[in-house]
């Protein structure tokens, strides 16, 4: 059987002979047409430079790097091997891949591997440019804090006040008391204006303060109870009256509610008891009903009907109350939004300028005056102006009523005496006086122990 051995490279296949069978057969084969070897090597291609082929072509970016090694300075690409030239066409054939730059020798020196190539284009008439490197000095920022002087630059300015701007308010206030022949009356001038420190606040409305105000006073007459109530009451007293708001009060002072709700609760009290005969045995639950009406309109967190009926000894049920409750809101028809005395004595405390003794002796008077039934008769404007003046007198302030206070309230001095001097004789009569929550209350050292002070001699009646 007739065998072959492959030719060797770059040599021809010799004829062989081979005996089988004891037959000697001769094979005669034909030279295969040879290449040279070194045309051989060159058609090659190194395992390395099959990344630099796309699509049997040199890669775009071996091409480029060759063409400017070979344009540099006129020098020509010399074979790292055998550091002999090439042709073009061997020279395309056995580019080096992106790795083997570094092993480039230009005029018998090594490149250093760190140094950065030059950039370099082609012009117009096919010779080689340098292109300048341009350096592009990266943007910095620094945050850093300001100093004690820049601080300081910055503080020293002094104290600003924001500026009151116009608004559309405004506006249509002066278009509509022009139209109403308001403008042309003499207005009288506010010789200080209490608002100012506010006019940054929101929530103090000082655009709409005034006129807030002034609708307070002219509506309060329309929804005053009857000072006179008692006399269609066939089983409750002046005294029984007492009894309750005194209770009222220390309830409120227990559960820490707002004083909106305290007010509002007596007014609610006095409306009904107005309008309705009411049973000696139902009056404390008026009470508890109207305070859990108030409670509803002013706090956020209303106390629950359990704890009221608790703080009553369980004398009444739920049901009880809830019924109460809806039959008080029908009978008022809903309405609540009323000027209490709270509200007249908030604004004229403020148009006092004086400090937290004052305010603190200003509401005492104001709780004496809701326990007494007398002084219905009196509005809540008038009441609390007088609280005020009483309160100044009682602790010595001088002068006891001002131009300011007067503005605001609208009321002189000797308007508001006869109400003042009945202030006066509540407050002497508070120590020695079964409804003593008030005195307590305010006889502690957190409100200043105000109802520990003497009342003013000069107020009380001979």
């Amino acid at each position: 059987m007739a065998s072959k051995k492959q030719a060797g490279p770059g040599g021809a296949v010799p004829a062989q002979e081979q005996k089988n069978g004891g037959d000697a057969a001769r094979l005669v084969r034909k030279p295969m047409a040879t290449f040279p070897q070194q045309a051989a090597a060159r058609g090659r291609r190194a395992l390395a430079d099959v990344g630099n082929l796309m699509n049997g072509r040199p890669s775009l970016v071996n091409r480029q790097k060759q063409a400017a090694a070979a344009t540099e300075n006129g020098r020509k690409a010399v074979d790292v091997g055998s550091k002999k030239p090439l042709i073009p066409q061997a020279a395309a054939r056995n580019r080096r891949p992106l790795a083997d730059v570094r092993n480039l020798i230009i005029n018998d020196r090594a490149a250093p591997a760190n140094r950065q190539k030059p950039l370099t284009a082609v012009n117009r008439n096919g010779k080689a440019v340098m292109l300048k490197e341009c350096k592009v000095k990266p943007e910095v920022i620094v945050i850093s804090p300001d100093t004690e002087k820049e601080k300081k630059a910055k503080t020293s300015g002094g104290p600003r006040f924001c500026r009151r701007v116009p608004t559309l308010f405004d506006n249509l206030r002066k278009c509509s008391r022009a139209s109403d022949g308001v403008v042309s009356s003499p207005k009288k001038t506010d010789p200080y204006d209490i608002d100012t420190p506010d006019s940054c606040n929101e929530l103090a409305v000082v655009e709409y303060v005034e006129d807030i105000y002034k609708f307070y006073k002219s509506t309060e007459g329309t929804c005053l109870p009857l000072s006179s109530y008692m006399s269609s009451q066939a089983e409750i007293s002046e005294r029984m009256r007492a009894i309750l708001i005194d209770w009222i009060i220390e309830v409120q002072y227990r559960l820490i509610l707002m004083p909106e709700t305290l007010y509002l609760t007596v007014y609610i009290i006095d409306q009904y008891l107005s309008m309705e005969s009411v049973p000696r045995k139902e009056l404390q639950l008026v009470g508890i009903s109207a305070m859990l009406i108030a409670s509803k309109y002013e706090e956020i967190w209303a106390p629950l009907v359990k704890d009221l009926l608790c703080l009553c000894d369980n004398a009444f049920t739920r049901d009880q109350v809830l019924t109460k409750e809806k039959a008080i809101l029908d009978r008022l028809h809903w309405n609540l939004t009323v000027p209490t005395m709270y509200m007249f004595i908030v604004r004229y405390l403020k148009a006092a300028m004086g400090d937290e003794k004052l305010e603190n002796m200003a509401f005492f008077y104001s709780e004496l005056a809701l326990v007494q039934y007398t002084m219905l008769i009196y509005p809540p404007s008038e009441t609390a102006a007088a609280c005020v003046y009483a309160a100044r007198c009682t602790l010595g302030m001088n002068p006891r009523w001002t131009d300011i206070l007067e503005h605001h309230t609208g009321l002189t001095e000797p308007q508001l005496l006869d109400c003042a001097r009945r202030l006066i004789r509540f407050h002497a009569l508070a120590p020695e006086s079964k409804q003593k929550a008030v005195y307590k209350k305010y006889s502690s050292p957190k409100l200043g122990a105000v109802a520990l002070q003497s009342p003013d001699k000069k107020l009380l009646p001979v």
